[in-house]
């Protein structure tokens, strides 16, 4: 984990890894302050807190949540006196998405015989994630706080006389998408709508849904931006995740017309120069995307993430893709 500055008053600590769970977080350091995301885990939000230290004076007032996803959200408990700003659909989306419940178990299993057996039996992809979240993260007494300022479109926060724009763009990558703009400074905090150098994910809407909030942050025209996972950035990453998500799904819709089914076609596509990103196999969850448009299916049912991830870990040795999350 690093610290970069960003612009005049706009940091980011990065999450170098640049998979599951390496969250980025951002601070404005003006006025009352402003923290975008609070990481994945409390050891993960305590560096980060150890990093902004050295720029800010003191906890920033305002909390800025992206979306609803638990490595974007479980440090918020060590902001008691913050305001947490989030979109309308937050406090529900978040009771599901940032549950702990869930991870905890997953990393606790891995130290259980049994437990292991049966994954590695029944879901080996489960098991890989599982291993690959232990190694690093520990999500045991994350309390969950929910927002306490919520908005529907837009929210700005006026900083010693600069605007600070909160937009919301989703759904995409999830339902309560937001990105942070501070357009004095051309510095935009863009959450998990965009992924740099990394495999991006949408787990609800639609293609075109995710396309037109990539526009929307191209349209902002921002300097540079701090995406939810990898390195700091221009637009330039953003055209990119564009071009990435209208290959899978041109890609997918050619496999589909061929009668193939989802996982015929994520092991039929050929990557091409995304190839290189981290977590390829990602590319299973967006196919699978694609097929539910294509079969005119609810794109918001629910995920069997079990099987989401078994596919993933067969995709990986299939294709001799990095089996990683």
């Amino acid at each position: 984990m690093k610290m970069q500055q960003v612009s005049d008053h706009c940091f980011a600590v990065l999450n170098e890894t640049n998979l599951v769970c390496d969250a980025n977080s951002g601070l404005i350091n003006l006025g009352d302050g402003v923290l975008v995301d609070t990481q994945s885990d409390l050891s993960h939000a305590r560096q980060m807190i150890e990093l902004f230290s050295s720029v800010w004076a003191g906890p920033p007032k305002y909390v800025v949540l992206t979306h609803e996803d638990i490595d974007h959200v479980a440090g918020n408990q060590l902001f008691p006196e913050a305001e947490f700003i989030a979109h309308q659909t937050m406090t529900e989306r978040m009771k599901e998405a940032a549950d702990p419940t869930e991870s905890q178990k997953l990393t606790h299993g891995v130290h259980h015989l049994v437990t292991r057996s049966v994954l590695r039996a029944a879901h080996p992809g489960l098991l890989a994630v599982a291993r690959q979240l232990d190694e690093n993260f520990d999500f045991d007494g994350i309390e969950l706080v929910l927002p306490t300022i919520l908005f529907d479109d837009q929210y700005t926060l006026d900083l010693e006389g600069k605007e600070v724009n909160v937009i919301y763009l989703g759904p995409a990558h999830e339902v309560g998408d937001t990105v942070v703009h501070m357009p004095s400074e051309g510095v935009l905090f863009a959450g998990d709508v965009l992924f740099n150098q990394s495999t991006p994910m949408g787990w609800v809407g639609s293609y075109q849904q995710f396309s037109d909030a990539l526009d929307r942050i191209i349209a902002l025209d921002p300097a540079t931006i701090v995406p939810g996972h990898g390195p700091v950035c221009g637009v330039e990453a953003v055209k990119e995740e564009q071009a990435y998500f209208q290959h899978v799904f041109d890609e997918s819709k050619k496999c589909f017309d061929q009668g193939l089914d989802s996982k015929q076609a994520a092991e039929r596509i050929d990557l091409e120069r995304f190839a290189g990103w981290k977590a390829p196999a990602r590319l299973v969850i967006n196919v699978e995307r694609a097929y539910r448009e294509f079969r005119d299916e609810q794109v918001d049912a629910p995920w069997d993430l079990p099987r989401i991830f078994d596919g993933m870990h067969h995709l990986a040795k299939t294709k001799g893709l990095p089996d990683e999350f």
